[in-house]
Parts: C-alpha cells; sequence; structure tokens
C-alpha cells in the first residue's frame, strides 16, 4: 500500500531521491508515523501542563493514569503506559517530591508500593483533564463520524496485532 504521506498532500515539498532497494522511506514506515503523530499531540497538550505546572510529559501521562486508575504500583502504571519503567520511576519520585503523589505500601506485600494522586494532584488533574480533552475534540473534529469509528477499530487491531509480535516472526 504506497500512498503520500498526509502531510505531503498539505505542504509541497521537494522531490526526494528514489530510496535504494531495501532502504526504509521513513514518511511511509507506520511505526515512525505513529510515533510523529503521537509526539506531535503530546507536544500541544503539553502546552498546557508544562508552563502552568511544570510537568514533563512522562509526569503528566503518570498523573493521567493515577487519574483513571488509582491505586497502581509504577510498573503496573508503565505497563499501561507502554513508558520504560525507569522514565516511569523518576517521573513518579519527582511527582511525589512535589506532593502531587503518594505511596503507600500494600497491607499484603510490603514490597509493592501502590500510587494515588494527593489532593493537589488531583487538582491539577481536574484542571488539565478538560483541556486535553477539547485539544482530542479539536484534532478529531477533521474526521467524519465513520472515519472515528474506523480507526478506533484499526488502532485496537494494530495494538493486539504489536502486542503479539516477537522478533521470532521478523522475516
Amino acid at each position: 500500500m504506497s500512498r503520500p504521506p498526509p502531510h505531503s498532500r498539505a505542504t509541497p515539498s521537494a522531490p526526494r531521491p528514489t530510496p535504494a532497494a531495501g532502504a526504509l522511506e521513513l514518511d511511509a514506515f507506520l511505526p515512525y508515523r505513529l510515533s510523529v503523530l503521537s509526539n506531535t499531540i503530546s507536544g500541544a497538550i503539553a502546552e498546557v501542563y508544562q508552563q502552568r505546572f511544570g510537568l514533563s510529559i512522562p509526569e503528566w501521562r503518570v498523573m493521567a493514569i493515577l487519574g483513571r486508575y488509582p491505586g497502581l504500583s509504577a510498573a503496573e502504571v508503565a505497563a499501561r503506559t507502554a513508558q520504560d519503567k525507569v522514565a516511569v520511576s523518576r517521573a513518579v519520585s519527582r511527582l511525589i517530591a512535589a506532593g502531587r503523589v503518594q505511596r503507600r505500601f500494600a497491607d499484603a506485600d510490603r514490597r509493592r508500593s501502590i500510587l494515588e494522586l494527593s489532593a493537589a494532584g488531583q487538582a491539577v488533574y481536574e484542571e488539565v483533564v478538560p483541556q486535553a480533552l477539547a485539544l482530542e475534540r479539536s484534532l478529531l473534529e477533521a474526521l467524519t463520524a465513520s472515519e472515528l469509528e474506523q480507526l478506533d477499530t484499526l488502532l485496537d487491531t494494530l495494538l493486539e496485532r504489536a502486542r503479539h509480535l516477537s522478533t521470532s516472526e521478523l522475516p
């Protein structure tokens, strides 16, 4: 399925050299395109919370997960966000130091920490979420209802497939 990337329709660009056989065309490579889209959207949302609250993208992602799923461990947060465990651990440490996240230990297993937003963290969450949702609505206005349904189905399908891929399946 070869088609020009969407951005090439919006802005004319200089002709690209023909890649060598087997070369990676990043503009047509799905992981690259999804990464650029994700980073672009995350950057737009980050403008809401970085200047006002001094939060980094990993810190906001931790807060967003804990706002929706309180009581997770740092490892569970990392799994839900598909972020690196070290990045999540650093974000959690900074959020605890800033008083936005509280850590307690499970009664049954004192080695397992349980993370929750503090009152201050909940206040930040409640202020950022409506703005993030408004930005999402604005972004999705570019799609029809049918396209939104297709996008949702396609993303679910690709995520499920990606979770089952392994290097043994590579040619």
